[in-house]
């Protein structure tokens, strides 16, 4: 893959690394399993050695999606071959709008970003997250839903402002296991 400022926008979906079960405490809080971080920092290995790296991040503000990203980004700084530098710091907006999100509750948080950001990470849950990007590329979408830690790399040659339905085709994607 190339560099994804040469490409146009890149909106790159993550679902949330594999969880602890459920608890008897809030669904929320629930933090990633030892699986989970291992695989939320091979994520951010791929997305730093396929030349992705985000200029904008919007996060759930579910602990398991904060903890998602924390590895992400600990991931991207990792030594080659594996990963390599993580660049300028992202611009991180954790959202409570994207827990328990419709895909239409996601795609406005999409269209709000900065109009100069060339790659996006969305870090979400399921069913939003899986139907999002059916929604953006209805043909090439897993018609099984987004797994955890899958990354979906839609590609858009529009504005932030004008994404919507099949306005984002998928050129990648990538289920990450550490």
């Amino acid at each position: 893959m190339t560099d994804a400022c040469a490409q146009g926008r890149a909106l790159v979906l993550l679902r949330h690394a594999k969880a602890e079960p459920p608890g008897d405490g809030p669904d929320a809080q629930r933090p990633l399993a030892a699986r989970g971080q291992a695989d939320a920092a091979a994520a951010g290995a791929w997305l730093a050695k396929h030349e992705l790296l985000p200029d904008v991040v919007i996060c759930s503000t579910a602990r398991r999606t904060r903890e998602t990203w924390h590895g992400v980004a600990m991931g991207m700084t990792g030594s080659p071959p594996e990963g390599g530098s993580a660049g300028p710091a992202p611009v991180v907006r954790y959202a409570a709008d994207a827990y328990e999100a419709q895909p239409e509750d996601l795609l406005t948080l999409a269209r709000d970003v900065d109009p100069t950001a060339r790659t996006v990470l969305l870090i979400a849950h399921n069913p939003g997250i899986s139907l999002l990007s059916a929604l953006l590329d209805p043909e090439r979408a897993d018609q099984d839903g987004m797994r955890t830690s899958d990354l979906a790399v839609h590609r858009l040659r529009v504005a932030w402002s004008e994404l919507g339905p099949n306005r984002a085709p998928i050129v990648d994607r990538h289920t990450t296991r550490g």
